[in-house]
């Protein structure tokens, strides 16, 4: 069953950053999301277009991946409407996150489209909890839940360091963004993955 919602979404993510990393630099500089100026300056396109441009190629490819990963499972498990709402869910709900949390900072500035894929990564744990992936170089498959919570262990770790335009803060609210969707979409996938984890 194909995938067209997580195909585009992907598509566009990858063109998008490739093109403002190579080709138009001051398309990035132009999309930044910025909480301290969002509502003086009315930049609120910045929340959707900040959240399809990287900071480098290695955080655009690891943010690819995982999309490739979680993403195109999930879409065909929720159908394609859906997905494509908690994929905005999650990138507004991040946004949301930093806003709050960087909203007196003038020179805080994050691009990235990691809420919404920690959106996504949370909202598949939820219907597949015994997944597994292959991550290079490890040679054994790692439990997708032990994944996500590595991923969230790394980001707030990151976030400590505040260097360059990656926003790491968007993650913790990605993720419990991708539950709260699940939660209120289909509170039984819920409860059954509690119950499969739990064994």
């Amino acid at each position: 069953m194909a995938s067209p919602g997580a195909s585009l979404l992907l598509a566009v993510m990858v063109i998008a950053s490739l093109v403002g990393l190579f080709v138009a630099p001051s398309m990035i500089a132009r999309n930044l999301f910025r909480p301290y100026t969002l509502l003086p300056r009315r930049e609120y396109s910045t929340l959707v277009t900040s959240g399809f441009l990287h900071a480098d190629v290695p955080h655009l490819f690891f943010n690819a991946f995982t999309f490739w990963a979680f993403g195109f499972p999930m879409e065909r498990a929720i159908g394609t409407t859906r997905f494509v709402a908690l994929y905005f869910f999650g990138l507004l709900v991040s946004d949301l996150g930093t806003y709050f949390k960087h909203r007196k900072d003038p020179n805080y500035s994050c691009l990235g489209a990691s809420g919404a894929i920690l959106a996504v990564l949370f909202a598949s744990i939820a219907y597949f909890p015994t997944a597994s992936m292959y991550v290079f170089p490890l040679p054994v498959p790692i439990p997708a839940p032990l994944f996500a919570v590595a991923y969230l262990a790394y980001t707030y770790y990151a976030s400590r360091q505040l260097r360059g335009h990656v926003n790491h803060d968007a993650h913790l609210s990605g993720a419990l963004a991708g539950i709260a969707f699940v939660a209120l979409t289909d509170p039984i996938a819920i409860v059954r993955a509690i119950r499969t984890i739990l064994g």
